[in-house]
C-alpha cells in the first residue's frame, strides 16, 4: 500500500475520562485561507483507516481533517463496560475531542454508525455543524442490513496470515463491494484488520461491540431518528447511497428529500451495497461539489 498522506498522531481522553482515544489530524495547507475542518467518522467494526482512500484522492487541501478511532477501535483503547459501545457516547467523545482541538466549526463526513452520530451532533449542537455527509445511512436503517452485520460482528478467532485477512474480507464485503479485486481486498484488509506479535491477524475492533447489535438491544441504532432528521432541516446535507444497499433503501432517500422539500444533495454509487469506500468516482465528485459550496 502507499505510505498516503501525512497526519499527526493526537491522543485524547474519552468524555467521561476514562479511556485514551487515538485521532488523525491531517493539517491544512500552509499559508492557505482555511476552510472549515472536516471530522470524518467511520462505521462499527472499521477505524481511521477507512477513510484514507478517500483522503488520498482529496489530496493537500487547505481544511484541517480529524479522523479519530471512535472508542474499542484502532489504536483506542477498548471499555470495559460493553454497554458504553452505542453512538451517543461516542457523540459525548468527538464533542471532547473538538474541544480539545478548539474547533468549533467543522462538516461531519460519517459512514453508516458515523452517519447515525453526525446526525445526532447536528441536533445536539446545530450551531457548530457547517454541513453533514452521510454515506449509506440515513433516518431509517433496514432490519434486512442489520440482521447481515450481526451474522459477522463478534468474537471470531484470528486469522492465520494477512492473505487469510483479506479472503475473510472479502467473504463478508462482497456483496457491498462487487468490482473488487485480489489488490483492493488486501488493501482492504489492511485497513481493517491488525498484525498481531505472533503474527496472526485479527479485526481492529473489541468484539463486545456486538453486545449493542443484538436483536433485543436498541442502542445501535438511536432512536426517534426521523425527529432527529426533521431537526437537521437548516444545515446542508448531502447523502450518498451504494446502488445495492441494504442498510440505506432507496424509499428511506425519496422521503428524506421529501421531507426537505427536495433541498438534499444526493448520489448514488454504482457496484456498491453498504457501504460505499468513497473513492468512487460518484462519491468523489459529489464530495467535491458539496465541500466548494460549503
Amino acid at each position: 500500500m502507499p505510505m498516503g498522506r501525512p497526519f499527526s498522531a493526537h491522543y485524547f481522553r474519552s468524555a467521561d475520562g476514562r479511556l485514551r482515544l487515538f485521532a488523525r489530524d491531517y493539517a491544512a495547507t500552509p499559508n492557505a485561507d482555511p476552510a472549515t475542518p472536516l471530522l470524518m467518522m467511520h462505521g462499527l467494526t472499521r477505524n481511521a483507516a477507512d477513510f484514507e482512500p478517500l483522503i488520498e484522492l482529496l489530496g493537500q487541501t487547505n481544511r484541517r481533517i480529524i479522523v479519530p478511532d471512535q472508542r474499542g477501535r484502532g489504536l483506542s483503547e477498548a471499555d470495559s463496560d460493553p454497554t458504553n459501545y452505542r453512538p451517543d457516547i461516542y457523540v459525548a467523545d468527538m464533542w471532547s475531542l473538538l474541544d480539545k482541538l478548539g474547533i468549533d466549526k467543522l462538516i461531519c463526513i460519517g459512514t453508516s454508525m458515523g452517519g447515525l452520530m453526525a446526525m445526532m451532533m447536528g441536533t445536539q449542537q446545530p450551531q457548530r455543524i457547517v454541513a453533514i455527509v452521510l454515506n449509506d445511512v440515513g433516518p431509517e436503517v433496514s432490519e434486512e442490513g442489520l440482521n447481515r452485520i450481526r451474522s459477522y460482528v463478534g468474537p471470531s478467532e484470528p486469522m492465520a496470515n494477512w492473505d487469510q485477512a483479506a479472503a475473510q474480507c472479502r467473504a463478508i464485503n462482497s456483496s457491498a463491494l462487487l468490482d473488487f479485486e485480489a489488490d483492493d481486498w488486501m488493501n482492504f484488509a489492511k485497513r481493517t484488520c491488525r498484525e498481531l506479535p505472533d503474527g496472526r491477524v485479527e479485526f481492529a475492533y473489541d468484539r463486545a461491540i456486538a453486545k449493542g447489535m443484538e436483536p433485543d438491544n436498541t442502542t445501535a441504532v438511536p432512536p426517534d431518528l426521523w425527529s432527529m432528521w426533521d431537526g437537521l432541516r437548516d444545515i446542508p446535507i448531502l447523502t450518498i447511497r451504494g446502488g445495492h444497499s441494504d442498510i440505506l433503501r432507496a424509499e428511506t432517500v425519496a422521503e428524506m428529500r421529501r421531507r426537505r422539500d427536495g433541498k438534499m444533495a444526493f448520489a448514488e454509487v454504482p457496484l456498491r451495497g453498504h457501504a460505499p469506500i468513497l473513492d468512487e468516482d460518484a462519491a468523489v465528485t459529489a464530495l467535491q461539489s458539496f465541500l466548494v459550496q460549503n
